[in-house]
């Protein structure tokens, strides 16, 4: 065995390990093992992703030695690496965009707790990326939701203890059907290692046996996930949980943990069911009729929004129903599209996010848009940001976003021919919704200040690393949007390696 061949499962225990040792800690103390920590995982996941993208097959990491059926193992190909890498990246620039949000609005004796929080909530991220094994994925899916949980309420706001509960009574449905779902699989295949699953639902299909369970056992976990990723109309939660959470955890929120529970499903869809069998039960079809829907009630959502943080928010709704469309079209253009997505709106939304904190502090922490007006003027790294994040998620060439949408676009003329129309009104209609509030928000903190006397003079200090890491969040924006074709050939090559 390669040793590179032991990161993905170092990473997983490292996260652990790391949260363990912070219990003690300070919170200054805790923010530097955090730091360290995520610093190491992206660099084993861009190793991983080297070693597997070299030797061009994917490879399995058996935990304890035990082999299969008993044993758990690790599944390492080119996606789940680039995934790896790729939110590994955001989580770390997150956390530096927002560091100084944390220790000003996190009481301090909590501060090691929010960051050990942190850690157990990339150590899930990656295990939901890198499992082969349907239970453990569960396992680490209610440690996802409560972490996540618990980087809401840690404010210990009014309106964010609410907005926790309202994500836990939600996250609770989803999961509660997820392992329903998981539990009926078990019961007609006997086995929860994916590849073993896999081959026994193919007998099954062969055989013709158990054909109305193996259709509630689809719809009962693509429902789950579906409530957990945020789904229209399953979005409730998002708007208070991202807009009342400190900054760093609305950016990873937003861009890395609702996506997670999207990739298990792909996982699921590909590597247990069988692709072909989930195109033959329909729940496609299902999925693209609410992700058209989520595309342009969420943006009507924004449009109606009072204060930057819950437009931001309401967008994600969007961009999620984007991603549920592109599954629906159920080709692999339309996954290489969507994947490609969730690449784009975990770096855009996390940059859209700290930006906004930016411009939110150059206004006297009013979230109120008329207190937004001249912002850019008054934090220039956090315009532009902004600015960046916003011409993306409306798909303005040269950026990441564009490339999300051309990629939509050209799925939907290789689908059928009923989805073919649908699929680019609702695209043309999303697209000038997207563009009506955020540009509108570009407009506002790029015009000069008038009546707004009393924020002239605020002068905002941003840390060297929250500095470095929006330019890095922008930079992203740009290779994606100008080096696309080797980034889509690496997750349609992953996508194959999955079938």
């Amino acid at each position: 065995m390669n040793f590179v061949q032991n990161f993905p499962c170092f990473s997983i225990v490292l996260c652990m390990v790391a949260g363990i040792l912070s219990t003690p800690m300070k919170g200054k103390a805790a923010k530097r093992m955090t730091l360290a920590t995520v610093t190491l995982v992206t660099l084993m996941s861009l190793a991983t992703l080297l070693y597997v993208l070299s030797a061009g097959e994917n490879f399995v990491y058996t935990m304890g030695r035990y082999p299969a059926p008993w044993g758990n193992e690790i599944r390492a190909g080119v996606l789940e690496a680039l995934l790896a890498t790729v939110f590994a990246l955001v989580m770390l620039c997150s956390l530096l965009g927002g560091m100084d949000h944390i220790f000003r609005t996190v009481d301090e004796e909590k501060i090691n707790l929010y960051f050990i929080l942190t850690d157990l909530l990339l150590s899930s991220l990656l295990a939901i990326i890198y499992t082969n094994d349907l239970f453990t994925g569960y396992v680490f899916v209610e440690i996802n939701t409560i972490a996540a949980c618990g980087m809401i309420m840690i404010r210990r706001s009014g309106r964010s203890l609410i907005a926790a509960t309202r994500y836990m009574v939600m996250s609770l449905i989803g999961s509660g059907l997820f392992l329903m779902g998981l539990a009926m699989l078990y019961d007609i295949t006997g086995h929860l290692l994916m590849e073993n699953a896999h081959e026994a639902m193919v007998q099954l299909v062969k055989a013709g046996q158990y054909q109305i369970p193996l259709l509630v056992i689809i719809s009962v976990i693509t429902v789950g996930l579906a409530i957990k990723s945020g789904l229209y109309p399953f979005h409730s939660w998002m708007p208070d949980a991202y807009g009342y959470s400190t900054i760093s955890s609305s950016a990873i929120l937003s861009g890395l943990v609702s996506k997670s529970y999207i990739i298990l499903l792909i996982k699921i869809f590909y590597r247990v069911i069988g692709f072909d069998i989930i195109v033959r039960s329909k729940i496609v079809n299902v999925l693209f009729v609410f992700g058209l829907i989520g595309m342009v009630m969420g943006s009507v959502s924004a449009i109606m929004a009072k204060d930057i943080y819950r437009m931001i928010a309401y967008s994600s709704i969007a961009q999620i129903g984007y991603i549920y469309m592109g599954i629906g079209l159920a080709t692999e253009a339309g996954m290489v599209a969507a994947v490609f997505h969730i690449l784009t709106h975990a770096i855009t939304k996390s940059l859209l996010f700290l930006a906004a904190k930016g411009l939110n502090d150059a206004s006297g922490h009013k979230r109120v848009f008329l207190a937004l007006q001249g912002a850019a003027f008054r934090n220039p790294l956090a315009g532009a940001a902004f600015l960046v994040g916003s011409l993306s998620m409306v798909g303005i060439p040269m950026l990441a976003g564009f490339i999300s949408k051309l990629l939509f676009a050209t799925a939907a003329l290789g689908a059928g021919s009923n989805k073919v129309l649908v699929t680019l009104i609702v695209l043309a209609v999303s697209t000038i919704l997207n563009a009506v509030y955020f540009l509108h928000t570009v407009i506002r903190i790029y015009t000069p200040t008038g009546v707004l006397e009393e924020f002239r003079n605020i002068h905002t200090h941003r840390s060297a690393g929250a500095a470095a890491a929006v330019c890095c969040l922008i930079l992203l924006n740009f290779v994606m949007g100008l080096l696309s074709q080797p980034l889509t050939d690496l997750i349609q090559f992953g996508i194959e390696m999955f079938a």
